[in-house]
């Protein structure tokens, strides 16, 4: 099991993640954006289960513009494992805010993140997110606090 405990090698992959957060709470997409590589696929919540980045961000757009306000975000229990060029982050993100329409966000996800370095800076090539879901109910559990 990777260590939760910051290394100097770590760095890198915990200033992308810091810059993620910024840029979510900035609603910039274009910020988001530069974080990504063209080629990254993601298994996001939203429909389909498997996208290239240019359906991703249109995603993006939706969950920022679907958002009234600021969208606050916290990653809670990172571990990072990494090598020269490939990196793995996993966290429990909490998101709050408020929907477009006035409903109170507050949910937690399962947040895994594939980096490679290329032409030496680090983009996020893999991203999946989920919420796991109660299989005596059917419904997905959004407070995933231990």
């Amino acid at each position: 099991m990777p260590t939760a405990t910051p290394n100097k090698d770590e760095g890198p992959i915990r200033e992308c993640l810091n810059k993620w957060t910024q840029a979510l709470h900035a609603k910039d997409l274009g910020a988001l954006a530069a974080l990504y590589g063209p080629d990254t696929l993601a298994f996001d919540l939203m429909p389909p289960s498997q996208v290239g980045f240019s359906h991703y961000r249109k995603n993006l757009e939706r969950w920022l513009t679907g958002m009234s306000g600021a969208i606050e975000y916290e990653i809670h229990d990172l571990r990072i494992t990494m090598s020269d060029d490939v990196a793995f982050s996993h966290n429990l993100g909490h998101v709050r805010g408020t929907w477009a329409n006035g409903e109170k966000a507050d949910y937690w996800v399962r947040v895994t993140v594939g980096f490679q370095k290329r032409n030496g800076h680090w983009l996020v090539i893999h991203d999946h997110v989920s919420m796991p879901f109660d299989m005596e109910t059917g419904k997905v559990v959004r407070d995933l606090r231990r």
